[in-house]
């Protein structure tokens, strides 16, 4: 998923570049420059509304949280609290804790009450990311919670009830995992509800560019530096990488040259080394292979054209005219796909 950072309050961005400290409130949004992220979104708007389990499948470092945030924000429980939990970074001892909190003496080291993220989500939005993880003990509380939404604490021997809405995440389909043994079949049913599918950013050439800029300036604030430029072969050379670690890869890069380079441009040098050799590398004088693009024809047609259109435009290093050429169409064909590219919604 794309992500499009701004910054709050915008009167105390000069205050806050000069404070580096302080705490800085960021707000997420997912970037939808990309025709895969504009469909995507139509379906999100369409359910957000809707008191219905959403499960978000996709390669990690996506922005399925950045969706599930947005589901919530749409939705009547946008005033509610969206409390996210990441089942894989849990211990299978504490799990049951985590979820749904302790009484005091629960256990040796429980010297208070603690409420668990379900009941912190109590009016608004429980997110579990990579919900594959949970351990299988955990499935069959999760679900007896779902059936009718009530819970006890670790301890504790009051029911509590709880009304806040499910939405998942899992970088494969539970579909799989059911096979295989590793998550309950009756669970999987419970919370299929409707499945969205978040793509990966390889397959989203139109958000690098809006991202990266929207990193840089989050860099600048975050780290009270001077933002970074990049030149145009940095910038054709971030376009041609395979991005496998998507949206967190790319906030990774840009976090690292705007402190390598503060105020200064980034070279194709500064980049890291994978990225540095995603180009050709021939034997002796050999010439390069003409490039070659797979274009399924499960795809909608629209989409397949955006693909070609914008594999053009990384090879002419953005040229417009060039890719125009390429491809043998006008260049206001060209135009007009950037211009369309560059308009969310």
């Amino acid at each position: 998923m794309g992500l499009f950072v701004s910054f709050l309050p915008p009167s105390s961005y000069n205050a806050r570049v000069t404070s580096p400290k302080r705490q800085i409130d960021i707000v997420i949004h997912p970037v939808l420059h990309s025709l895969a992220m504009r469909k995507l979104d139509r379906v999100v708007r369409l359910v957000a509304n809707k008191d219905v389990v959403v499960s978000l499948v996709g390669e990690s470092g996506t922005g399925k949280e950045v969706i599930a945030r947005r589901l919530h924000d749409l939705s009547p429980r946008r005033r509610g609290p969206f409390v996210a939990i990441n089942c894989a970074a849990i211990p299978e001892a504490l799990f049951e804790s985590e979820l749904f909190g302790h009484e005091k003496g629960a256990f040796t080291g429980a010297t208070a009450r603690a409420l668990g993220k379900v009941e912190a989500s109590d009016g608004g939005t429980l997110f579990l990311d990579e919900i594959g993880e949970m351990p299988v003990a955990m499935q069959a509380k999760l679900l007896r919670f779902l059936e009718n939404r009530r819970f006890m604490r670790v301890g504790g021997s009051t029911k509590i009830v709880v009304d806040t809405r499910l939405v998942t995440a899992t970088l494969r389909p539970l579909e799989d995992e059911v096979r295989a043994g590793r998550f309950r079949a009756d669970l999987f049913y419970r919370i299929e509800g409707i499945a969205l599918q978040v793509p990966p950013l390889r397959e989203r050439a139109a958000d690098i560019l809006p991202l990266l800029l929207q990193f840089v300036d989050e860099m600048s604030v975050r780290h009270g530096i001077k933002p970074v430029r990049m030149t145009r072969a940095t910038l054709a050379q971030l376009r041609a990488y395979g991005w496998p670690g998507n949206v967190r890869e790319l906030r990774n890069v840009v976090q690292l040259l705007s402190l390598m380079r503060e105020g200064k441009k980034a070279r194709v040098v500064d980049l890291p080394e994978r990225m540095r050799l995603v180009r050709y590398i021939g034997r002796g004088n050999a010439p390069p292979a003409p490039p070659v693009l797979e274009v399924s024809l499960d795809r909608p047609l629209d989409e397949s054209i955006e693909r070609i259109l914008a594999a053009a435009l990384r090879l002419e290093d953005g040229n417009r005219a060039r890719a125009a050429r390429r491809l043998s169409v006008s260049l206001r064909t060209m135009q007009r796909f950037v211009a369309r590219a560059a308009t969310p919604g």
